[in-house]
């Protein structure tokens, strides 16, 4: 028997078991036009087998609505740049009845990961009715996304936990992420490393709404070394409120390229709520205009080397696992 003809009999046996099991390859392509194994990337997710796998993703713009849910599913955008691949949706809780349920991309199985695309909630740019409108919801622990563009208006991630589990482990890298109301809000353990994030044209903005929800909940965002920018719309610009009493939300080497409030943090609801009493909110060598540790809520932490070293990346993250993201 010839090589060719062996490895003609090799294809054809694997063919063959595949049929018989119903498994799909490890690493699968989507394309709008052209060679691929898919035209729509949920086509493709529904193909994976159950350990997951790799989607490639040729340029273009898919307008699905995305459910993740198995586990070790990685999206890689094959553009040359983030924009050059978008996924992208348009509901919002006003027209289906929940935020969750608005969100254009929701993943809820563990090891995920996301590289070099865009994932987009545009309900705001068609309709003048403001509501949450969810770009990405994320529960799943494990999660990685490295140069991933995160756009939308009011709820644009949702950087949550599952129910009933502990707190979901989230590792955002060179990543942006825009919005105006609570643009960046739920319970998760979540590090946004070297991020952009950009306040979007609104009366007010605010970036974070962090919901731990009691003292002994292991959550919080921890932003390092990230850039806050806003539209010259924008006007109040706010680091965040606590959406649960013990919110955790801590800014370490940010350089703050807008104006955002002099106290920093504000009541979910002036007058009303007293969260202060109960959340955590902190900063470490802030730097630029929006920087003004001394004029900030006098509840809030201004951090000096030694503690903000608990919050950094990989030993905030690292759990019970000794989990490093970055290490794939």
């Amino acid at each position: 028997m010839t090589i060719s003809s062996f490895a003609r009999r090799l294809a054809l046996a694997a063919t063959a078991l595949t049929a018989l099991t119903g498994a799909a390859p490890l690493r699968l392509t989507v394309a709008v036009e052209g060679k691929a194994d898919h035209r729509t990337l949920q086509a493709a997710i529904d193909a994976l087998p159950d350990a997951g796998g790799e989607i490639d993703i040729a340029p273009g713009t898919y307008r699905e609505k995305l459910a993740i849910a198995r586990n070790g599913v990685r999206l890689v955008g094959k553009g040359k740049r983030p924009q050059d691949v978008v996924l992208v949706w348009g509901d919002a809780s006003a027209t289906v009845g929940g935020t969750l349920k608005s969100a254009s991309v929701t993943v809820s199985g563990d090891d995920f990961l996301a590289r070099n695309l865009t994932i987009q909630n545009d309900y705001h740019l068609n309709s003048a009715q403001p509501s949450q409108a969810v770009a990405l919801a994320l529960m799943g622990d494990r999660a990685q996304l490295y140069k991933v563009r995160l756009l939308g208006a009011q709820d644009t991630l949702y950087a949550a936990s599952r129910k009933g589990r502990p707190p979901s482990r989230q590792y955002f890298r060179d990543c942006y992420v825009e919005g105006h109301v609570d643009f960046i809000f739920g319970d998760s353990k979540a590090v946004f490393d070297r991020c952009t994030i950009h306040g979007v044209a609104n009366a007010t903005v605010m970036i974070t709404a962090q919901s731990k929800d009691a003292p002994d909940q292991d959550s919080g965002y921890v932003f390092d070394r990230c850039t806050i920018t806003a539209d010259p719309k924008v006007g109040e610009l706010w680091l965040g409120r606590a959406w649960r009493p013990y919110a955790t939300v801590v800014f370490l080497r940010t350089r703050i390229d807008a104006d955002v409030q002099p106290k920093g943090w504000r009541e979910w609801t002036p007058g009303k709520t007293e969260t202060f009493k109960t959340a955590y909110y902190a900063e470490y060598a802030s730097t630029g205009r929006g920087a003004n540790p001394a004029a900030r809520e006098p509840s809030a932490h201004a951090l000096d080397a030694k503690t903000a070293e608990r919050w950094t990346p990989r030993r905030f993250l690292a759990g019970p696992d000794g989990w490093k993201p970055g290490q794939f």
